[in-house]
């Protein structure tokens, strides 16, 4: 998989007519008092999480036919009444892509970035097409790009949770490997709870294209605290998760 750091810069160079210098390396960022430690795992939660990594581990093929099925299955998902006319075509700008060939971006985020984007389309449908469209609160004139944004969600939840790791470092991606046991959609169920709440937070802070870090950072945080609060038995406790539903 292409390294985070290379990821970003390639967003960068490449999407400054809509984030430009706003957008870093939020996913390889980590607070210089975090003390890394290491979890002894389950045979259950070994098992989950090597078929999580395997997940992304997968790059995105354009020659694949699954994932060239996956990349027509979002746009359906996105624009039902709107006829697709080809995987290379200006259409793709209209869902935040950077150009006309989505597969540019996910040369970061891999296949799995797809996975979870079509993951939010199809359970929570609502929600989706509030974030695609921007139908909630007072917007900005500068918006961040619906689908670029998600391939970013993808990174910072990989780099949270510390899941390139042989077992977890943190007590953050401990936790979330007992959610993972439970339930093998933990990982597309929490992008989508964090697309919600990093919309939320904009909104929150008025944000535009130059906040787009701090959005992601305070993001990040508000997911660490979630997820480590007491009483927190399964994903769907988390109080972020009430923005998805209400």
């Amino acid at each position: 998989m292409i390294s985070c750091i290379d990821f970003c810069a390639e967003v960068v160079a490449g999407s400054a007519a809509w984030l430009g210098r706003g957008l870093s390396c939020v996913c390889a960022q980590s607070r210089e008092d975090e003390s890394r430690q290491s979890f002894d795992l389950t045979l259950a939660q070994e098992g989950c999480l090597l078929k999580l990594q395997h997940r992304l581990d997968i790059a995105y093929d354009s020659s694949v036919p699954e994932h060239q099925e996956s990349l027509r299955a979002l746009w359906k998902a996105a624009f039902p009444e709107e006829e697709l006319h080809g995987l290379i075509t200006e259409q793709w700008k209209e869902m935040g892509w950077q150009g006309k060939d989505p597969s540019t971006d996910f040369r970061g985020g891999g296949y799995i970035s797809l996975e979870n984007l079509l993951y939010f389309a199809r359970n929570f449908p609502e929600s989706f097409q509030d974030l695609l469209r921007k139908q909630e609160g007072d917007r900005s004139m500068w918006e961040y790009p619906f689908a670029v944004a998600g391939v970013n969600i993808t990174f910072m939840l990989i780099q949270m949770l510390d899941l390139e790791a042989v077992k977890p470092r943190t007590l953050v991606g401990a936790t979330f490997l007992k959610f993972l046991t439970d339930n093998e959609s933990a990982f597309d169920l929490l992008y989508c709870i964090a697309f919600k709440l990093m919309d939320h937070q904009w909104l929150a802070m008025r944000a535009s294209y130059m906040d787009f870090n701090a959005v992601m950072k305070a993001t990040r945080h508000q997911l660490e605290r979630e997820l480590l609060e007491e009483n927190i038995t399964r994903l769907e406790d988390l109080p972020s998760y009430k923005l998805l539903t209400r």
